[in-house]
């Protein structure tokens, strides 16, 4: 299935976001500002973008995976999650990033990727006494030898 999304752009100065079939799913963001960054320092990088997502999906954005190699940068947050409310003219979309090390990110650089997915649907707990089912050791268990 096919999606069309309302994307408005902040600047000229990045590449238009594209879809490449074939590749992967996910879609490259690009940094809309030059930016450096002292070791320890915490910014927010704006991508130069405003989406309008389907109702009932939400958008996961994360590093791409040569960011920390490339920049030395971790999100803060580990995944960032956009849901279709936020797509205002002037809901540009950010990517919070801690640096590991003194680093730069120039205008148009690749510094993370996102994706759309449905909302999980309406849930209700249903309390129990047993789940019935066989243990598999407790927390951290698997893989063990």
């Amino acid at each position: 299935m096919t999606q069309t999304l309302d994307i408005k752009y902040f600047t000229d100065k990045i590449d238009k976001l594209e879809y490449i079939d074939g590749k992967s799913d996910w879609i490259d963001l690009r940094a809309s500002e030059e930016m450096e960054f002292k070791k320890g320092e915490f910014k927010l990088i704006p991508l130069g973008v405003a989406i309008r997502l389907p109702k009932g999906y939400e958008a996961h954005v994360v590093p791409r995976s040569s960011t920390y190699k490339n920049y030395g940068l971790i999100q803060a947050n580990h995944q960032g999650v956009i849901d279709c409310s936020y797509c205002g003219d002037n809901d540009q979309w950010f990517v919070p990033m801690i640096a590991m090390r003194d680093t730069v990110v120039h205008v148009n650089d690749r510094i993370c990727q996102f994706r759309i997915m449905e909302n999980q649907p309406k849930i209700v707990f249903n309390e129990v006494e047993h789940l019935d089912d066989v243990d598999r050791g407790g927390f951290g268990s698997t893989g063990r030898s």
